[in-house]
């Protein structure tokens, strides 16, 4: 499939796409490479995106994948929260100049976030924006994807125990790095703890989360097979978990 995507874009005349689950990324990196390479554009829609798929199981689970992915010279992962969030992930793909998109979809029901009292969506341009904000944050909870409901849910339940927790949605760390110094400070105030939640391999976030105040929550074995609930549960995935970690770096 990378190939055949790969042949549509030399071609010229449309912007190809394609779809299979995360963890069969593994099986298309040569395309996917040589398309960065060449910085051809095709889009790549990928589903299943973590331990959330459920009874499949480790096989079918990724893990890696995320981080293998972004650390690929000109290519772009954007992972969105929600359905609102997949509208601006696909009005920025077929835009994207220089390099080939990933899209980063889950298996797992997720509920759209409430844009009348969270942030709209369009921020996703940005790579990261704030969702939720309090005066003044002593905690900032960032996440991708589906981990961004949990850090919501943590949110709400910090702003009623009396913390000044901010909400942060990094769907692209890819256009979040590029942007200028003082917006990523804005988004990301220097010296405030920081907790990030992805349901996957942390490597990522090493850039994100300085080591003295900040926690990453990500995954580092492989999955189970059971029902998703369970399986995030088991991997310390939770509004819970959140909360104590923020409770921690207090």
């Amino acid at each position: 499939m990378g190939a055949a995507l790969n042949g549509i874009a030399l071609h010229g005349g449309f912007i190809p796409f394609g779809g299979t689950f995360l963890i069969f990324s593994d099986y298309m990196r040569p395309s996917i490479r040589l398309a960065a390479l060449t910085h051809l554009k095709p889009i790549y829609v990928f589903t299943h995106d973590s331990i959330g798929l459920g009874e499949d199981g480790p096989t079918h689970q990724p893990i890696e994948q995320l981080a293998a992915l972004r650390a690929i010279p000109n290519m772009t992962v954007i992972r969105p929260s929600d359905a609102t969030e997949v509208v601006e992930a696909w009005r920025a793909a077929i835009t994207h100049r220089g390099g080939p998109v990933a899209l980063v979809l889950t298996r797992q029901k997720v509920a759209v976030v409430d844009r009348s009292k969270y942030a709209p969506a369009a921020g996703l341009h940005r790579g990261a924006y704030v969702l939720a904000d309090s005066p003044h944050p002593d905690v900032v909870l960032m996440a991708t994807g589906s981990e961004v409901e949990l850090i919501l849910g943590a949110y709400e339940r910090l702003k009623a125990d009396g913390r000044r927790p901010r909400a942060v949605s990094l769907p692209c760390l890819e256009y979040f790095a590029r942007q200028p110094q003082d917006y990523r400070d804005a988004v990301l105030p220097p010296g405030v703890p920081r907790i990030a939640v992805e349901a996957a391999a942390p490597q990522s976030w090493y850039r994100w989360v300085p080591e003295d105040k900040g926690v990453i929550m990500g995954i580092e074995r492989f999955g189970e097979s059971a029902p998703y609930q369970r399986i995030y549960k088991e991997f310390g995935l939770t509004v819970d978990a959140v909360v104590a970690q923020a409770a921690d770096l207090a």
